[in-house]
């Protein structure tokens, strides 16, 4: 393994609930073992990545209700094909040439799985972006 790689996977946090085993696809295994600790790692970049993107957007995230708020989250993120690419780049960024090489092979796949994880991640996340109440 080449410096940038140990580096690399150096820096990624444990999760102990991604399990690995014999039994799962390729995919699955691709994205425990690789994806969420990436994700997670990056989860504040996405935060504040969202927080830019709301305020590009003249605020109307604000306007709008919880549901209607969980929604504009997806939206952005499947829809805007620019946001979405520059959180992919988030992503693949901190890829080993390894396991680029695998991505690449399943790359549409790969998209989807990581694509679906910062939404749920952007969302289970919703109150960092309340505006703060002036006193």
């Amino acid at each position: 393994m080449n410096e940038r790689s140990h580096s690399l996977k150096k820096i990624r946090p444990l999760i102990s609930s991604a399990k690995i085993n014999d039994n799962m696809s390729d995919e699955e295994r691709f994205q425990n073992q690789t994806l969420r600790p990436i994700i997670l790692l990056q989860n504040d970049l996405f935060l504040h990545a969202f927080q830019n993107y709301i305020v590009k957007r003249k605020n109307a995230f604000y306007e709008l209700g919880f549901e209607k708020r969980i929604n504009y989250i997806a939206h952005a993120i499947q829809k805007d094909i620019k946001f979405r690419n520059s959180l992919k780049g988030m992503i693949i960024g901190h890829f080993t040439v390894e396991e680029y090489e695998l991505y690449i092979n399943n790359s549409s796949a790969l998209n989807k799985r990581m694509m679906n994880m910062v939404i749920t991640r952007i969302q289970d996340h919703i109150q960092f972006f309340e505006k703060p109440v002036l006193v």
